[in-house]
């Protein structure tokens, strides 16, 4: 009980230290940017708001000025099970990637996702 309430304290802490000291996210044209948002509508980010990966990986996403739908996994119990049932676990950040007539692809690991949205989006 007492390692969750500090575990909480210091991931809150954290994020909002984050959303503090954020700098700007990067710059398209207005046109670049709606090709991108369009892009975006396909993907969904499962996280918890103090998990430190999934601020790293929200930091990313500003800093590449993507706005990617973040779905509570933690307090959203919709999000949870959509989580465990089709993702396969209750694991975070993940990276939900719908791709129209294929299977939904449910990436897992932060570093994994910053990669993958710094080379599809950067």
């Amino acid at each position: 009980m007492l390692v969750k309430v500090i575990r909480n304290v210091l991931g809150y802490s954290i994020a909002a230290v984050d959303v503090a000291t954020r700098g700007r996210g990067m710059k398209r044209s207005p046109e670049a940017q709606a090709a991108v948002d369009a892009e975006l509508q396909q993907l969904a980010l499962y996280q918890f708001t103090a998990c430190p990966f999934c601020i790293k990986t929200r930091r990313a996403m500003h800093k590449l000025g993507l706005q990617v739908e973040k779905r509570d996994a933690m307090n959203n119990a919709e999000a949870r099970q959509e989580l465990e049932q089709q993702g396969g676990r209750i694991k975070v950040p993940c990276l939900r990637i719908q791709k129209p007539g294929k299977q939904d692809v449910w990436m897992y690991e932060s570093k994994d996702i910053i990669s993958y949205l710094q080379q599809r989006f950067g």
